[in-house]
């Protein structure tokens, strides 16, 4: 086709576009990022937060594979929280509010520094397919670029509907048009698809709020956040930004009787939003019908920048008429006075069924086509982002004719994630857990680097910089943790000798053995590596066992060609589901929905026997 060539080509410049240009440049082959406007790389237009419980280990993760989302919320963060300190290791993760247009500013400016990625503006009308194989697209004007590999980031634009209560918009989100072109050209290739429901609260104008009054009277609470701030980066060396509170109130009876007076009036409940919604994060519609023995629901207010208006109400989320709204923030308590800014909608948008993608994120129907990010059916910025990440790399690594990056769940949560999408599809929004990953104490986020970071500079994405900082942390923790057990001290002495959060140099249970620990926050982690790794050596032992068991099983390829039908033991319907769905192990294959045990053990042994016989 004629106009321009590129290796690879990323659609949409949200959370996972990004990341996916940024990880195929680091790769070296040459990238084109397509989206409408410079202005809105990177946009927060929900929460402007980053991480949270599970979250925050997918964002170490990207970093530690050399990916941008840990190192912009630490050079843009206003404030910081370490969430569940009173839980085991496992599950602490790190949370930070962002200021949305640093953030954005901060991330585009690093993509328009890297010399091998360009920019396309305007809105992409169709894809082009050549046999069975990706080669470009086609822009509304009728422009025309070629390329190797495209990786589509699309986010909640194909064919988005915007709702405020019986208004009716086709959008991507406020203010944005739609791509509904490129939806159908996308649809026409023969993707199984669906269709999804998020939303999003009203903001408020911050100068309406008087914040000190109504922490007086009781209604507000102040959450300054953590005096010592966890960075999200492992190349983050301080965190000296300014910093902000947020504040939490909670809904009251008032609240509850308009909402449920105007019921009849929410897209929700009136039959005109089809889409369906996450579970797990409902609108203050679902809360207050669905939960009616709740007497009140908690609200934060959270600042979205230093120098900007806005405050959003996280826990308000909502698709009332605007008026109806404007009822609703005024009856909470301390926002008698406030004004909104502009009103809560939902989007419904259309989604590709993950399991039309294999485990490298390429699509099983066309050769060198990518997806990532809200178009396979995910929820939230991180999600989003890791998705990009290893989307953008395997499509640099298949233009490169090199082997694809695919983490395994006892490696990575990024591994769950993906593992989860291709597997078992999406009936709803699909937000990651803590308790989704099997193997969670090996998967924490103070060992994110040692678990990843070889792994990224293998495929080419970490820097010198990155791997330099990388190597010593690693020779100090294998060296601390030697000297430890060497030392002659009892296991329960070893347990106790490492205090996280101290700047000093520890001497292990009093026998003379001086740890080398770094200054500042990199010693924080080499301390909290060292005490985690120490206090729970034997359930770690037995988790990293158990991966063993199960590494020949779960490795175990299923060829491509595997032809499924008659073999003696498989059901019809297991039979169709493993055809249609096409796992690439035995593993794979046992976390089908469906798929029992007996019929796991049928096909392993299938497919071992044609192993053995190579």
């Amino acid at each position: 086709m004629a106009g321009s060539h590129y290796d690879v080509i990323v659609i949409g410049a949200g959370h996972a576009g990004v990341e996916a240009a940024w990880a195929a440049s680091r790769i070296g082959v040459r990238v084109a990022i397509c989206t409408l406007s410079r202005d809105t790389v990177a946009l927060m237009p929900c929460n402007p937060a980053v991480g949270g419980t599970a979250k925050g280990h997918l964002v170490r993760e990207i970093d530690a594979l050399g990916g941008l989302m840990g190192r912009a919320i630490d050079a843009t963060g206003i404030q910081f929280k370490l969430l569940n300190r009173s839980r085991g290791p496992a599950v602490w993760s790190p949370r930070a509010q962002a200021d949305k247009s640093m953030y954005g500013a901060w991330v585009r400016a690093t993509l328009e520094r890297e010399p091998l990625i360009d920019w396309i503006f305007g809105p992409v009308a169709r894809l082009v397919v050549e046999g069975d194989r990706i080669a470009g697209l086609v822009l509304e004007d009728g422009r025309e670029v070629s390329c190797s590999a495209l990786v589509v980031t699309t986010g909640t634009f194909l064919d988005g509907l915007v709702h405020v209560g019986q208004t009716q918009r086709p959008a991507g989100r406020a203010g944005e048009p739609p791509s509904r072109a490129l939806a159908e050209s996308i649809k026409a290739l023969g993707f199984r698809w669906g269709r999804l429901k998020t939303g999003t609260p009203p903001r408020l104008h911050r100068r309406s709020i008087d914040f000190a009054g109504a922490a007086r009277r009781g209604v507000f609470e102040e959450d300054r956040g953590d005096e010592h701030p966890v960075p999200f980066s492992f190349m983050t060396t301080t965190l000296d930004r300014p910093r902000v509170s947020c504040w939490k109130l909670h809904t009251n009876d008032r609240v509850h009787e308009i909402v449920s007076t105007h019921r009849h009036e929410s897209p929700l409940f009136n039959g005109q939003i089809r889409g369906i919604g996450p579970r797990y994060c409902p609108s203050l519609e679902d809360k207050v019908i669905r939960f009616p023995e709740r007497e009140r629901h908690l609200l934060f207010l959270e600042p979205e920048g230093l120098d900007l208006d806005e405050v959003y109400v996280n826990g308000l989320s909502m698709c009332l008429p605007e008026q109806i709204q404007h009822d609703v923030v005024r009856a909470l308590p301390g926002l008698e006075d406030a004004e909104l800014i502009r009103p809560g909608y939902a989007v419904e948008y259309d989604f590709v069924q993950p399991t039309e993608l294999s485990r490298s994120l390429e699509t099983r129907r066309i050769t060198g086509l990518y997806m990532a990010g809200q178009v396979n059916g995910t929820s939230g910025y991180e999600e989003a982002a890791a998705q990009g990440l290893i989307a953008g790399a395997n499509a640099a690594l298949k233009v490169a004719k090199r082997e694809p990056l695919t983490l395994g769940r006892h490696e990575a949560y990024i591994g769950v994630l993906v593992d989860d999408l291709t597997t078992r599809g999406c009936l709803e929004p699909y937000r990651m857990f803590t308790s989704r990953a099997e193997h969670r104490l090996l998967l924490r986020i103070d060992n994110a680097d040692l678990r990843l970071t070889a792994v990224g500079r293998e495929a080419g994405l970490v820097g010198d910089h990155q791997w330099k900082a990388y190597a010593d942390r690693k020779s100090r923790y294998i060296n601390n943790l030697q000297l430890v057990n060497e030392s002659g001290a009892t296991s329960e002495s070893r347990r106790s000798v490492i205090r996280p959060n101290e700047d000093v140099l520890v001497v292990a249970a009093n026998r003379g053995v001086t740890l080398s620990v770094a200054d500042g926050l990199e010693g924080q982690l080499d301390l909290q590596s060292l005490e985690t790794t120490l206090r729970f050596q034997g359930y770690i032992r037995r988790q990293e066992a158990s991966v063993e068991r199960h590494r020949s099983l779960e490795g175990l390829p299923i060829p491509v060609w595997f032809n499924y039908a008659g073999i003696p033991g498989l059901s019809r319907e297991i039979t169709q589901r493993l055809s249609d769905l096409r796992p690439e192990t035995i593993g794979q294959a046992s976390r089908i929905p469906g798929v029992t045990p007996a019929a796991v053990a049928i096909l392993a042994s299938r497919v071992g026997r044609l192993e053995h016989a190579r």
